[in-house]
């Protein structure tokens, strides 16, 4: 009888799994999954795998390949340094990718058998490849290369040599001081090694192509007189070899992005803002151009979405892309009439697509799974990858739904709840507004670590696309523009009394806090509002004025509000934050990496010191040589570790589950 019941008891313990909430540290075992590439013949995908590398304290990003029906899955490369890019020769015997592996200074170019075998380096240039796309025949690669490597990585041995400064945008995030290295196309022979250069000039060319034919190269590029002060990307077409004249192939005073030749080579997709004007809040178009010339056409005029990531269909009739949707992704189709086909959707985002013939894949993630790689087939998708099964098997996650919340102004706003797993519905829970950044991005329904972090610790989450949020239509995004602080507060404030309203959200215990916007609109809401506990702002701004000439945003800044001397009562009413410091009682958190120059430390250090002056509680975080986004692991894990700490000491500590659900 005893050996029966011990019996017993090991199945159901197999067949049970102990579950756990997840942990800051958990963030060492999350995986990333990126750029999936089918191969010619159909039968693998090719993709990107980074994992945190705890003992280097980094990223280890490295080269895979799945099988067709997910059978197999190889690991291709496993330095000790990045490989990415991966993309298969066109006669398919080839993988390449691009690395600064080994003694490898600069990024270089690497060919392997796709049969096995270790990888050679194809290219030896004295400067880093940007981007290749290999020609038709397999026997030419086009080479995107900026003029000179940035200055901020010279050689620590050598005297740094100054910085010259002479454009109107002369700054950005991880790249540092621009000066004019522009990023220009060579044309590489692989038998040869022959390198011609096809472009030159004061201005960059981008996401290049090659015509179905082999002959002709298309491009993007702005080469009006002064592009800084302005957002016109053209599409260009030229022959593909040296000497060669580019062909203007779009007039619109606006942006052309992301053009993609037809297999046919009768047509070229590409996107087109709908703005002439540059607007951070523009919505791109699908749109076709005849390949030899002639009048636009908008195929998704009727649609009042974003629209991102064309592809042809290999018989050259329809353009699949992906829609951005109120919470959503999902994949769609036009054919050249304009007439749209949804082809998969659902509680969940897609992105990154790619396909060879007809073979398509695409990264797709849930409120439960982060990005996996999927097969697009029959209207319908097929999960490929597996990599996140062993972190997710032993955790507890956090139930996630839509909700809706009505703002005092009758707007109506879509949000995301999490609830911690095991907690009824009707149970009143602490609870903490986590606000995107952008701000024109959305909160959708892709696994995000924060939230679940959050709520599988004991709190109720909310994510909340306030107006100025995608997803919703242009007029939803763009009516904030000029009027920061406004309307996206009344969206945030009528979501947290809407939760309060229906028994979810504890009055008493209420966080709120956010990274970039989001993290100026935590400013801009507890100075708002004052029943936060707690709060955390990270890379966010405060006197506004004060970014002007200081961050990467001068053109967005006088488009919207104008110069700071002719239009001093805007830029004061944007600031309020921190004219208005005196009104902020919560506790605050400012976080901000040491070389952001997104949203440089000036705003959090203003804030930070304004808090401290008023002896509001206060610290003040910052991460050495990390731009806008973290990338060391063990300053993510700090953050999270910091933000569970910063609303325990000032919420008091969630109760947790006792037990929590086993996962069957």
């Amino acid at each position: 009888m005893k050996h029966s019941i011990l019996f017993l008891f090991c199945i159901m313990s197999i067949a049970s799994v102990a579950q756990r909430s997840l942990t800051p540290s958990d963030i060492y075992h999350l995986k990333t999954v990126s750029d999936p590439q089918v191969s010619p013949d159909g039968k693998w995908v090719a993709y990107v795998l980074s994992a945190p590398d705890s003992a280097n304290d980094k990223s280890d990003t490295n080269i895979w390949m799945v099988s067709w029906d997910g059978n197999e899955s190889v690991q291709l490369t496993a330095s000790p340094d990045a490989e990415n890019h991966p993309r298969w020769t066109p006669d398919g015997k080839y993988l390449t990718f691009l690395s600064s592996r080994y003694d490898t200074k600069s990024s270089q170019l690497w060919r392997m058998d796709r049969r096995g075998g270790e990888a050679i380096k194809l290219t030896d240039l004295k400067h880093s490849i940007s981007d290749y796309v290999w020609s038709p025949d397999s026997k030419k690669i086009l080479l995107t290369i900026q003029d000179q490597e940035p200055s901020d990585k010279t050689e620590k041995k050598k005297t740094a040599k100054p910085i010259k400064i002479d454009r109107y945008h002369f700054k950005s995030d991880g790249e540092g001081y621009l000066e004019r290295k522009r990023h220009h196309l060579y044309l590489y022979e692989v038998q040869s090694k022959k390198l011609d250069t096809l472009t030159r000039g004061d201005f960059d060319e981008m996401q290049a192509s090659w015509s179905p034919d082999g002959t002709k190269i298309l491009f993007v590029s702005n080469r009006t007189s002064d592009a800084d002060r302005n957002s016109n990307t053209d599409v260009w077409t030229m022959d593909a070899r040296k000497g060669a004249t580019p062909k203007k192939m779009t007039t619109w005073a606006g942006s052309d992005q992301a053009p993609m030749w037809s297999p046919n080579g009768k047509w070229i997709a590409y996107l087109k803002s709908q703005k002439a004007e540059y607007s951070m809040y523009d919505q791109p178009q699908l749109t076709i151009i005849p390949s030899e010339g002639g009048e636009p056409k908008i195929l998704s005029a009727q649609l009042d979405r974003d629209v991102s990531n064309p592809r042809w269909t290999s018989d050259s009739q329809s353009i699949i892309i992906t829609v951005d949707d109120d919470r959503r992704t999902y994949v769609a189709s036009y054919d050249l009439n304009g007439t749209i086909k949804v082809l998969a959707k659902g509680d969940r985002v897609f992105y990154s697509l790619n396909n060879t013939l007809n073979n398509w894949v695409a990264l797709s993630s849930d409120p439960y799974t982060p990005a996996e790689i999927f097969v697009l087939e029959n209207n319908s998708y097929r999960r490929l990858t597996h990599v996140h099964d062993d972190f997710l098997k032993g955790i507890a996650l956090a139930s996630v739904e839509p909700f809706n919340s009505i703002s005092k102004d009758g707007t109506n706003v879509g949000s995301l709840l999490y609830r911690p797993a095991g907690k009824p519905k009707n149970e009143n829970l602490p609870f903490i507004l986590w606000i995107h950044g952008g701000p024109t991005s959305q909160d959708d329904f892709g696994f995000d670590f924060i939230p679940q972090l959050f709520a599988t610790q004991g709190y109720a989450v909310a994510q909340v696309n306030y107006r100025a949020s995608s997803g919703r239509g242009l007029a939803y995004s763009e009516i904030v523009s000029g009027d920061w602080g406004n309307k996206e507060v009344v969206d945030l404030i009528g979501a947290v009394d809407h939760l309060i309203k229906i028994g979810v959200a504890d009055p008493n215990r209420l966080g709120i806090g956010g990274w970039s916007y989001g993290g100026i609109l935590t400013d801009y809401t507890t100075a708002s509002d004052s029943r936060f506990k707690a709060a955390a702002s990270g890379a966010g701004s405060a006197w506004q004025l004060s970014m002007y000439g200081t961050d990467q945003y001068t053109l967005q800044y006088e488009k919207e509000l104008g110069v700071p001397w002719k239009n001093m009562d805007k830029w004061m009413k944007v600031s309020y934050a921190f004219l208005k410091v005196d009104k902020i009682k919560t506790p605050t958190l400012y976080m901000v990496g040491e070389k952001d120059f997104n949203v440089p430390a000036a705003g959090s250090e203003q804030m930070y010191q304004a808090l401290k002056s008023q002896e509001v509680p206060t610290e003040f975080i910052v991460y050495p040589g990390q731009h806008h986004g973290l990338a060391v692991p063990s300053y993510q894990f700090d953050r999270y570790t910091r933000y569970l700490d910063w609303y325990k000491k000032y919420m008091g500590p969630p109760k947790l589950n006792e037990k929590l659900p086993e996962k069957k």
